[in-house]
């Protein structure tokens, strides 16, 4: 019984993770430009997010998700711009040295894992994605435990985090091969469909009122 919730939890993580989206976007091109480290650290930051909507749905906490869909014109244009923001500097930023082992600073970690939690925190297609996993998986039905509950969440947190694990893992091993021509090519398209993410968000609240 225990396991079967942890697992639950940690394909839950992952699910949410892996689909295609801005953050992928983002750890992808922060891996190729500035490492490993880089890369795991921002799908760290969207890792902790999931992890926040599983204590929501483990623990039963209506009260929080009715407030963020009360609140969601302003969950969306606050997604909306850090995400529009995000893509702008993608687009701008040059391809850097490309180093083995590149040296990055606390400062820089702290930005890149905060700006993917406040993207994953602020996307509303986060809040759907997990209200329709969770529903899913039957998830709901363990929040009246406790014990159920916690390992419910660090099932999400796990998944989510194996996920970015991995995806960076896999683009440093293939960093060298890119050249700076074709990084920049790369921040630029990449900078590009995450501009159009932005702009979806924030046109979804003219469309939907």
């Amino acid at each position: 019984m225990i396991l079967t919730i942890f697992l639950k939890g940690l394909i839950a993580g992952i699910t949410i993770a892996v689909p295609v989206g801005p953050i992928n976007l983002i750890c992808i091109q922060r891996t190729l430009n500035d490492g490993r480290w880089k890369g795991f650290v921002s799908g760290l930051g969207a890792a902790l997010a999931d992890t926040f909507y599983g204590f929501i749905a483990g623990f039963g906490l209506t009260l929080v998700s009715t407030f963020l869909f009360d609140h969601l014109p302003f969950v969306k244009i606050t997604g909306g711009i850090v995400i529009l923001i995000l893509g702008l500097r993608m687009i701008l930023a040059k391809p850097k040295i490309m180093r083995k082992n590149p040296v990055i600073d606390n400062k820089s970690l702290w930005r890149a894992f905060s700006s993917t939690f406040l993207i994953t925190l602020t996307n509303p297609l986060t809040i759907m994605i997990f209200l329709g996993i969770f529903a899913g998986l039957d998830l709901g039905e363990h929040s009246g435990s406790l014990e159920a509950s916690l390992l419910l969440i660090l099932g999400v947190f796990v998944g989510s985090a194996l996920w970015w694990f991995f995806l960076s893992y896999v683009i440093n091993h293939i960093r060298h091969k890119f050249n700076p021509r074709i990084l920049l090519t790369i921040n630029r398209v990449s900078g590009s469909v995450i501009l159009i993410f932005g702009l979806i968000i924030i046109l979804s609240l003219f469309y939907s009122s």
